[in-house]
């Protein structure tokens, strides 16, 4: 745990360790049962939930608390209440007043915990190594799983703990660390702070002073008086929220912790927005909500206004208001998440800047300067409309964009349309035409990602760069038109057993020799002909040949959300980089991800053109193919899989349908030059074979543990702790054969005990562990 890190940070990473599971050969658990027969720990899980951990409490029914009865939990949990959104996390079940010992017997427990009974069957239990209910004093005490502090056990003590317990949650444990704690210590944990008492009295004036008690709250009053000149009573709270506000004096300090800590005072907010701005207007405002309020409307304004500008005016506005509004950015609200065009505003700045150059030159020495520079105009976009959600700053970053941005997608896509049409064509061909070199004919995992676009890419390689694989970025000329039907088997390996024809319908070209269309089936058989594996989202495969998948859901989501894919875009990448890192820990050497085309994000709608339906047999909005003698201004290419098929080409960011933000099929930049990411990873080299424990059975105190693959030179151990030898829980480790070992524990009393089952070499390095308990 990190230096500095408190009780409360403790109890959070030691839930989030009870939902850890192997996600190779493990179902994530439905929830972790938190029991607490004392209930003791009840106002730490209102903390909890507040941080954002997904919390049901069992008890009457409370949608705001999101507590309630068994069967409304079970509900919950099942995801079939829509009120109650738990997002992807294993949720925490908290049950005051019952131990695990409740549940255990489903014939014999209470009536009202019946409905989730069975959960301690889906879910795992929160508890000590003994199965014991985890107490206060057992988390402070225990050297198994707690944080082994030396706690002294006498009533007073364990009264005086209890007492204490929410401000001994924000207590660093190095401060608790190396001495006895007695019922005095923990008295001066609970009145030794009065920049934080203040702070949780003007979160919650009334609902302080009757929760402290008259003891507290009169000690409270006074310490208040001598180090903050403030009486809370003769005062009340704006007085205290205008001081913290000018943050003067010690009233600096208390600035200071509210900064650190605003979470746990929510309502302090709503304090500082009624106190009114300083009467000097050179004071310095930052302390003011009401100060960076105001300036966020005035920025709304100016962004909506920019649109009325032309884009050299509109640049120069925008260069003001990033000189004025940039240290906004620094500013406590922008950490709380309240200035929002602020922070959009960094990345219109930067759009801005860059945009006042053109992409001009051969349709390669287009693709090079997109590649060097320009794609940070496209990421400064997408980025500026992730800072925002409510509708009205939504619209805002529209505007802006519609003035800065627009255009020069405008300009790029016609420039490169026109190189197009003077040099003739836009090159290109498949990824992988000709089969694979043997180099690369073993260890080769393709992922296709539809609708990577070039900076997306980019972010994509900037959350893979912690991996430490070696990451190359190249790119290629997609598929005439640039949608998936035709692009996806252009960058596939099995591109050389396609072709195109007149007849194909939707740009899906057909397997050639056979006159069947490309659809999935044929797809996949063409892989398996061409010796590759097609895998699942849930399959590792064979790493020691080839194989193709496919993960995200960029395209879909753009279609469904336009703009919206722009704000999302954050959470969208994350998924496929699980992936990548998934196949990397599971042996494959090399990971190759391709894509089919990227795409236009237009703010307002690309602006349309007509084409007329006599003249199109198949019309979508970026692109058409004509009719036989059909004639048209609009550039026509012809299909990459069979080019006797003209294509007609939207112009610039036009659409030949209405009202379309987001769409592909074009040609632009954007578009039509895709990223391939060529990754390396960490185990490519050699080293450490990957080996993985795929199963942990108990029998009694017999333990048969199974591997992934069968290695010579194998051993396997059971330990307390994993890298500690000497906590070796049974008389001798045993060699690992064909994959298979078996063990006893001797120690009848280590029933129930948490351990780790370890795999190592002959060198006596650990190659593998999984936790498990021993006997169950």
């Amino acid at each position: 745990m990190s230096s500095g890190a408190s009780l409360f940070n403790a109890v959070q990473l030691a839930l989030a360790d009870a939902a850890k599971f192997n996600k190779s050969v493990q179902e994530g658990p439905a929830t972790i049962l938190w029991t607490d027969a004392e209930g003791q720990w009840g106002s730490v899980v209102t903390r909890l939930r507040a941080a954002g951990m997904p919390i049901l409490r069992l008890g009457e029914y409370d949608l705001a608390t999101l507590q309630g009865p068994a069967i409304w939990l079970k509900c919950a949990l099942a995801r079939q209440l829509p009120e109650v959104a738990l997002g992807d996390e294993v949720p925490i079940l908290y049950l005051p007043g019952v131990s695990r010992a409740d549940l255990r017997a489903i014939e014999s427990c209470p009536r009202h915990l019946q409905p989730i009974a069975e959960l301690q069957y889906r879910g795992v239990f929160w508890t000590q190594v003994n199965a014991k209910d985890w107490t206060v004093n057992a988390f402070l005490t225990s050297k198994k799983g707690g944080l082994g502090l030396d706690v002294a056990q006498d009533k007073p003590t364990q009264e005086a703990m209890l007492r204490a317990l929410d401000a001994l949650m924000d207590t660093p444990i190095e401060q608790l660390v190396g001495k006895r704690l007695e019922a005095t210590d923990f008295d001066h944990i609970l009145v030794a702070d009065p920049v934080r008492d203040v702070l949780t009295w003007m979160n919650d004036p009334a609902g302080t002073r009757k929760s402290w008690g008259e003891g507290r709250w009169a000690a409270f009053v006074g310490r208040c008086r001598q180090d903050l000149g403030l009486h809370p009573e003769k005062d009340g709270d704006l007085t205290a929220a205008e001081r913290l506000a000018a943050r003067d004096g010690a009233w600096g300090q208390v600035w200071e912790r509210y900064a650190e800590a605003h979470a746990r005072y929510p309502h302090v907010l709503e304090l500082l927005r009624r106190v009114g701005l300083p009467p000097d207007m050179f004071a310095d405002s930052a302390g003011y909500p009401k100060a960076n309020d105001d300036a966020e409307v005035q920025l709304r304004g100016e962004l909506e206004g920019l649109v009325q500008h032309s884009r050299p005016e509109a640049q120069k506005k925008l260069e003001a208001l990033e000189s004025k509004h940039a240290p906004r950015r620094k500013q406590l609200w922008a950490q709380m998440g309240l200035a929002p065009l602020a922070k959009a505003l960094a990345h219109l700045s930067s759009l801005a800047t860059l945009a006042g150059t053109s992409v001009t030159g051969t349709v390669s020495e287009m693709a090079t300067r997109y590649r060097e520079q320009m794609w940070r105009i496209d990421s400064a976009a997408v980025s500026a409309v992730g800072c925002v959600q409510a509708k009205a700053d939504m619209a805002a970053v529209e505007a802006a964009l519609r003035a800065l941005y627009v255009p020069w997608l405008e300009d790029c896509a016609q420039r490169l349309q026109e190189q197009v049409k003077q040099e003739g064509a836009l090159g290109g061909s498949p990824v992988l035409k000709e089969p694979e070199p043997a180099a690369y004919a073993a260890g080769l995992c393709m992922v296709f990602v539809d609708g990577l676009r070039y900076d997306i890419a980019h972010r994509l390689i900037e959350l893979l760069q912690a991996t430490g694989h070696d990451i190359q970025l190249d790119a290629a000329w997609t598929s005439v038109p640039s949608v998936t039907a035709s692009g996806k088997a252009w960058a596939s390996p099995i591109a050389r057993r396609v072709v195109g024809s007149p007849t194909d319908s939707d740009f899906e070209p057909g397997v050639k020799g056979e006159g069947k269309s490309l659809n999935t089936h044929h797809f996949r058989r063409l892989l398996a002909e061409e010796g590759w594996q097609y895998l699942t989202p849930s399959e590792c495969g064979d790493v020691s040949g080839k194989a193709w998948t496919e993960v995200g859901d960029l395209d879909n989501y753009g279609h469904q959300h336009g703009l919206k894919l722009a704000r999302d875009m954050e959470r969208l990448v994350p998924p496929i980089v699980e992936r990548i890192q998934e196949l990397a820990e599971a042996g494959w050497r090399h990971i190759r991800v391709v894509t089919d085309h990227g795409w236009l994000l237009v703010p307002g709608g690309m602006p349309k053109v007509d084409l007329p339906k006599y003249m199109a047999d198949t019309r979508w909005g970026r692109c058409a193919v004509l009719k036989e003698n059909a004639k048209t201004d609009f550039l026509t290419l012809g299909w990459s899989w069979a080019p006797e098929v003209p294509i007609a080409m939207a112009p610039g960011i036009s659409s030949f349908i209405a009202g379309e933000e987001y769409a592909h099929g074009g040609l632009s930049l954007q578009e039509s030059l895709v990223p391939i990411v060529h990754i390396k990873t960490k185990a490519s080299g050699g080293g450490k074979p990957l080996v993985e424990v795929v199963s942990v059975q108990w029998t009694g105190l017999r333990c048969r543990i199974e591997l992934n693959k069968s290695i010579a030179g194998l051993w396997v151990d059971i330990r307390s702790k994993a890298a500690d030898a000497a906590s070796s829980m049974v008389d001798k480790a045993k060699p690992v054969q064909d994959g298979k070992a078996s063990l006893v524990v001797s120690n009848d009393e280590a029933e129930g005990q948490a351990a780790f089952v370890v795999i190592y070499d002959e060198a006596g390095e650990l190659l593998a562990k999984q936790h498990t308990v021993i006997g169950e």
